[in-house]
């Protein structure tokens, strides 16, 4: 992403709030700390994951993968077509009716037709879609274990774990940070679940965006000194049901949901 070419570029990505949580008295102030090299345009926690993206670390990588998402889509809607939609509900964990398979993703129906088109009560975004694609196409439907693994620790996904790192975990710890209540509250509105006594932290919670690709977040807030941290864990056969990119997809769609929801709260509570 070419680097911008005056503060206003950057001041016409904030929200123009002045809410002064990145350490300027306004966000024009804070557009002209970036431009100059005094601040990083991450340290604005209003910021969209994708806009910060863009604009700090990576973008060539960034804007490959946003590429890679759309074609790829693209490609798995005309795939569709040719998927036995009423064998793909045993393997997936769904059910078939009407020329539908329907999924469960986060306690919600969302089902797709042999066109590829999409239906659900709620908005699912792109990053979400793709891996909804992926697993009703090339999932092997293999039953979670119970046992968990961080991302590195799935196939192939220690070349992509710094990423992950940037984009899921770390933008997952500012919302829970920012908004520790209500992200507690968000985790189980999606039909979450306590996780094993082994595995409790401060909030802990195993989700279902998919039926058989379970999800575990775990937070810890600031204790005696110690910074707050937050780790995603999946079940270690999520890279059976889901390509690596897929589950990448999942862990960064799961993670701007929750950041969506969590400005939406902090707005309408200012």
């Amino acid at each position: 992403m070419p680097a911008p070419k005056n503060a206003m570029e950057i001041f016409k990505l904030l929200d123009k709030s002045n809410c002064r949580d990145c350490g300027e008295k306004t966000c024009l102030a804070f557009a002209g700390a970036v431009y100059r090299g005094q601040k990083k345009i991450d340290q604005c926690p209003r910021l969209a994951p994708d806009v910060v993206d863009r604009f700090s670390g990576a973008p060539d990588e960034v804007n490959t993968l946003d590429a890679n998402r759309e074609a790829f889509l693209a490609m798995v809607k005309q795939k569709m077509a040719g998927v036995d939609l009423l064998a793909a509900a045993g393997r997936t964990g769904g059910r078939f009716n009407n020329g539908r398979l329907t999924l469960k993703i986060l306690g919600k129906d969302f089902s797709v037709d042999r066109q590829g088109n999409l239906f659900s009560d709620i908005h699912v975004n792109p990053w979400v879609a793709a891996p909804f694609f992926d697993y009703v196409i090339n999932g092997l439907g293999v039953a979670p274990t119970g046992r968990w693994a961080s991302f590195r620790e799935l196939k192939n996904g220690k070349d992509r774990y710094p990423l992950f790192q940037k984009r899921c975990e770390e933008a997952m710890k500012q919302v829970a940070d920012t908004y520790t209540d209500l992200f507690d509250d968000v985790v189980h509105l999606f039909s979450g679940r306590q996780v094993e006594r082994q595995f409790q932290s401060d909030i802990s919670v195993v989700l279902h965006p998919l039926p058989k690709v379970p999800v575990m977040i775990c937070y810890w807030r600031v204790d005696e000194g110690l910074g707050s941290s937050l780790n995603i864990f999946f079940d270690e056969t999520a890279d059976r049901n889901l390509d690596i990119g897929s589950v990448f997809s999942l862990g960064a769609g799961l993670t701007q949901m929750f950041e969506r929801l969590a400005r939406r709260h902090g707005f309408s509570g200012a």
